[in-house]
């Protein structure tokens, strides 16, 4: 398989919806707690790309195989292993190999941290697998938008975080004397949650403007999404409101002094995601206007990512 086409297998260009989560997590850790854990960093990273792309790779051959309607609307360029005409047994290598690789990182990232990692990362690779897997795939029912969003933007930053003060009783597990015991840092788990939910809510709304585009061809294929359930016109709604929340999110914290002050120039943001959001209510095309929703997250959580960081500089300086 020549490079070209496994990084179009993979999506490579979509793994900006894991890897900017990851950040945050990783430079909040930075400024709130002071501390960088190198090796932890590479070992999350490199599991958290991997089964990204296995899950990617999994979505592909799935819709592949059950797709009824594969002429239209660009199916033969969409998906790589028609277009480039990949052997099946070339994808399923590719899967294996993916799936394996983030499970060894993801050992040994528990080895070098605790169980609450081993936890984290456990049901994240569950969630991650049966998001495209399984009799009933989760991206084909209407919760496809709360699991992606939840996991991948309140799961991945919190995990990202805790790898590198894993040793700051932030979470605690202990099994003594048949007695299970966990103690959780409620104001810190909401500290990250609250900084999170940009992340959250924008990619969940790629899931959404996804499915509010293929709606027709969603029916078509018996992928039952949200918007199918409860119609376009509150998705739409919901689709906006996920974008406010968020940056109301972002000035709560400002507000609890959770975030850094400079941190409030990420709101700016908001002229161009409300720019971006009229045109997509106007117009739900996935050739023109779904790339919208992907440019709204990586613009507001990249900006908030380098906001913090500017943050970290700041502090250190004085």
């Amino acid at each position: 398989m020549k490079i070209k086409s496994f990084l179009k297998l993979v999506e490579i260009q979509t793994k900006v919806a894991s890897i900017t989560p990851f950040l945050l997590g990783t430079v909040y850790a930075y400024y709130h707690f002071a501390v960088f854990n190198v090796q932890n960093f590479i070992f999350m990273l490199v599991s958290l790309l991997c089964i990204d792309m296995c899950t990617t790779t999994i979505n592909n051959y799935i819709d592949y195989k059950k797709a009824n309607k594969r002429e239209g609307y660009g199916y033969e360029s969409h998906n790589a292993i028609v277009r480039d005409n990949i052997k099946e047994k070339h994808v399923l290598i590719t899967i294996f190999t993916l799936l394996t690789v983030a499970i060894l990182f993801g050992i040994l990232l528990y080895l070098n941290t605790n169980e609450v990692v081993l936890i984290l990362g456990g049901i994240s690779f569950l969630v991650g697998i049966f998001y495209t897997f399984g009799p009933v795939p989760i991206s084909r029912t209407p919760f496809g938008e709360i699991l992606s969003g939840g996991f991948m933007g309140l799961l991945i930053p919190f995990t990202a975080m805790y790898i590198h003060v894993y040793d700051e009783n932030i979470i605690d597990i202990l099994y003594e004397s048949n007695n299970l015991s966990i103690d959780i840092n409620v104001k810190e788990v909401l500290k990250i949650t609250l900084i999170s939910l940009p992340a959250a809510f924008g990619i969940a709304n790629i899931m959404l403007a996804n499915n509010i585009c293929d709606i027709d061809d969603d029916i078509e294929n018996k992928r039952y999404t949200l918007p199918i359930y409860i119609g376009k016109t509150p998705s739409l709604v919901i689709f906006n409101a996920l974008y406010y929340i968020g940056y109301i999110a972002i000035i709560v914290a400002l507000i609890l002094r959770i975030l850094p002050l400079i941190t409030s120039i990420s709101l700016l943001t908001f002229v161009v995601i409300f720019k971006n959001l009229k045109a997509f209510n106007k117009t739900q095309l996935k050739s023109e206007t779904f790339v919208l929703s992907v440019k709204n997250f990586v613009l507001n959580n990249l900006s908030l990512v380098f906001t913090i960081g500017l943050g970290v500089i700041i502090d250190r300086l004085l």
